[in-house]
């Protein structure tokens, strides 16, 4: 609407609203429907309002009326001008009435044509002609101007239905909506109401023009309010003053709302749906303008608004019809998206189950697997023992995967949390999944991936933990089926090495093993209530060694043959060799090691030796613990078969030889006089010929060297053996 349209409708509503009221229209009777008024130009008010030079008979003659008023008259002939018997005549003041009805001048310019007439000595039948043109005018002029409004009205209703057409958005439209019915009533405010289905009531939708927030969150019980009488009997209502109306039921609530607002005058028309004839039609709101002053609305202000209000619910029922097809849409390509992602993931996992279904029947092993799955989830995958320990690692494209290092504690806690899940479980940016075989766990698979994983993914990830313990399994029970046959050969090798090498080196080459290669020996034990489940544990220990391995219980131990190449040195492939035993056992088990030995006779020196270690871990103490005979001091110079006198002396007296050496000072040689005088400081200074507090000196040097527990007995033992060793080596 452009500026001067919105002044036309300001001006008709001055006008109108200057009217004195003839009481409160019904609201309920027909309304001839009118357009809205949204152009014109502000004059003054109708015709019809304004004050005429006299009134017409029945008879067509002059009645007597008040000065200013004009009475009824037929159409001037500007032709001829016509005179009285004063000689005044007519026409001129015909011809100006005529120029001003033409010009749109206002009600009171052509009432005053009359008393214009008059003045000019016009009377007799001149002035009753002029009186019924002036009555004529009047009434041309109300008729234009109606003509004119109803034109209007029109346009601004067909623009106003064009407004609500382009509106695809349901806010958008009941604001329009609104907006629109405020500027076209001009009320002080407008607003508009809406059922809830699921509340059962009806509720404050939109308003404009408000500044009451009680007003603006108002909720209406049906049939509450003038709303509730508009919604029940879907026809409008008006009211020029709520608080004084008892048409419809007050409410605590509503009132509280009206009143904090300030509305008075309050026109409601409802929001139909369905044909006018089928008897079907449904209330789908209410639309209200309201004023803040009394006030009467006309038919005509009725009916405009009942206009908008048709158009407005087919507004809305087209926006609510395209917002659920939206919705309807929006939901079709959800559930598409989904039933193409599913599609996706059966096809995903038809390929898999393929792959690893192939990989089994060709006799594959873990880490084929593992290269498998790392392909199908595009993520490095690793394999690990139950201790942490790697025994595969491959990148998405088959080749190998340097992982980063990873605690093996962490890693273990992260696979009892998958066991207890049943499930894979996400941690630090990689997936971990325990395989399983009952509770037994068997390895934990570790996906290098941070990106979220699919429920599909997901679950192939864990059918490939699955597949991997079935494999580990079946190789697993080949493993100890070999080993049984391989016991046989370390039993006979352990018997009578010396009767047979050549048959003995033989038998082992037949079986995988290869007795001339360096090999470690390891001796483990435990408590007899848990011998059972050691038996199993040394299998599963070396399952997966490199190289030819094999164990067999002999004497009361079980005696491991592990390839030393690329193995770890003996006392530390002794010491993690109790850690996993013990993991698997459930129980403390010792180990001693020995070696590295080649050749069945110098494998039984081995063995021998390490049973010898083995029982001064028991003698002291170190149950659980594992070790060498290189690791227990002057014990192990008298129980190895090495006799490595030279590497006892220096791992004992090392730091004190090295000192010597490169400062030239006596530390070795104060230590021995020390020990030799029996600890006395001034036996020791005679025999070293130098001032007690020399001795005192070096021997502050020997401690910091040494360590504080130098002078304990164990470790002043060992330093006495060393020392005197260190003398018969020189």
């Amino acid at each position: 609407m452009d500026a001067s349209t919105a002044a036309g409708v300001e001006g008709r509503h001055t006008t109108d609203r200057a009217r004195p009221p003839e009481g409160a229209p019904d609201a309920s009777a027909d309304h001839r429907p009118a357009g809205p008024a949204d152009t014109g130009s502000a004059d003054a008010p109708d015709p019809d309002r304004a004050a005429t030079a006299g009134a017409v008979g029945p008879s067509g003659s002059v009645e007597a009326a008040p000065a200013g008023t004009a009475g009824a008259a037929g159409p001037a002939d500007d032709a001829e001008a016509t005179t009285d018997a004063s000689g005044a005549s007519a026409a001129p003041h015909l011809r100006r009435l005529l120029d001003l009805l033409a010009g749109d001048a206002p009600a009171e310019a052509l009432g005053a044509v009359t008393g214009q007439a008059r003045a000019a000595g016009v009377g007799g039948a001149d002035l009753a002609e002029t009186e019924r043109a002036v009555a004529t005018a009047l009434r041309v002029r109300s008729s234009l101007r109606a003509h004119r409004r109803r034109e209007l009205e029109l346009a601004a209703l067909f623009d106003t239905a064009g407004d609500l057409a382009a509106s695809r958005d349901l806010d958008e439209v009941l604001k329009a909506i609104v907006r629109r019915a405020r500027m076209l009533l001009g009320t002080d405010t407008a607003y508009l109401t809406l059922p809830d289905e699921d509340a059962g009531d009806t509720y404050m939708r939109v308003t404009d023009g408000s500044v009451s927030p009680v007003f603006q969150n108002l909720r209406l019980e049906l049939g509450e309010g003038l709303g509730g009488l508009v919604a029940q009997t879907t026809r409008p209502y008006a009211t020029p003053d709520y608080r004084t109306d008892d048409r419809f039921r007050h409410t605590r609530n509503i009132n509280a709302g009206v009143f904090e607002e300030g509305l008075v005058a309050i026109l409601g028309v409802p929001l139909l749906l369905g044909s006018v004839h089928g008897g079907d039609r449904k209330v789908i709101g209410v639309l209200f303008a309201a004023d803040r002053t009394p006030r009467a609305f006309s038919p005509d202000e009725v009916a405009l608004l009942s206009s908008l209000a048709a158009h407005a619910a087919i507004a809305i029922d087209t926006a609510r019809a395209l917002h659920d097809t939206r919705a309807a849409l929006a939901e079709l390509a959800e559930v598409n998206a989904l039933v193409r992602a599913h599609a996706a993931a059966v096809q995903r996992a038809e390929e898999a189950h393929d792959r690893l279904t192939d990989l089994v029947l060709r006799g594959g092993g873990v880490r084929d697997v593992a290269a498998a799955v790392a392909g199908l989830l595009e993520g490095a995958l690793t394999v690990h023992d139950p201790g942490g320990r790697p025994l595969a690692a491959v990148r998405h494209d088959g080749g190998p995967f340097a992982a980063d290092s990873m605690d093996a504690g962490w890693l273990v806690s992260a696979a009892e949390e998958s066991r207890a899940a049943a499930r894979a479980v996400a941690r630090s940016g990689r997936w971990i999944c325990a395989v399983l075989a009952g509770q037994e766990l068997l390895a934990i698979m570790v996906l290098h991936r941070r990106d979220p994983l699919e429920d599909a993914d997901r679950r192939m990830f864990e059918r490939a933990g699955v597949v991997t313990g079935l494999l580990m399994l079946l190789r697993r029970t080949v493993a100890e089926t070999e080993n049984r046959v391989r016991g046989e050969l370390v039993t006979d090798l352990l018997t009578d090495a010396g009767r047979n090498p050549a048959l003995l080196a033989e038998r082992g080459r037949r079986l995988g093993v290869d007795l001339d290669r360096p090999h470690l020996v390891l001796v483990a034990d435990t408590a007899a209530d848990a011998r059972d489940r050691l038996s199993s544990a040394v299998v599963r220990h070396l399952f997966g060694s490199p190289g030819g391995s094999a164990s067999a219980e002999h004497a009361g131990a079980f005696v491991l043959l592990v390839s030393a190449e690329g193995a770890q040195a003996p006392d530390q492939a002794a010491r993690a060799a109790a850690v996993q035993l013990g993991h698997l056992t459930g129980a403390p088990v010792t180990v001693a090691a020995a070696g590295p030995a080649s050749g069945p006779s110098a494998i039984a020196d081995a063995h021998a030796e390490a049973v010898r270690c083995l029982r001064a871990l028991h003698v002291l103490g170190r149950h659980g613990d594992g070790a060498s005979a290189g690791q227990l001091g002057f014990l192990g110079v008298v129980l190895g078969d090495a006799k490595d006198v030279g590497g006892f002396v220096s791992g004992t007296l090392g730091p004190l030889l090295e000192y010597d050496a490169r400062r030239g000072t006596e530390l070795v040689r104060t230590l021995a006089a020390y020990f030799a005088a029996g600890g006395s400081l001034t036996r020791a200074k005679t025999a070293l010929h130098v001032h007690v507090n020399t001795v005192v000196q070096r021997l502050d040097r020997i401690e910091a060297l040494l360590g504080a527990d130098w002078n304990h007995p164990d470790r002043a033992l060992e330093l006495q053996l060393a020392l005197r060793l260190q003398q018969l080596h020189l």
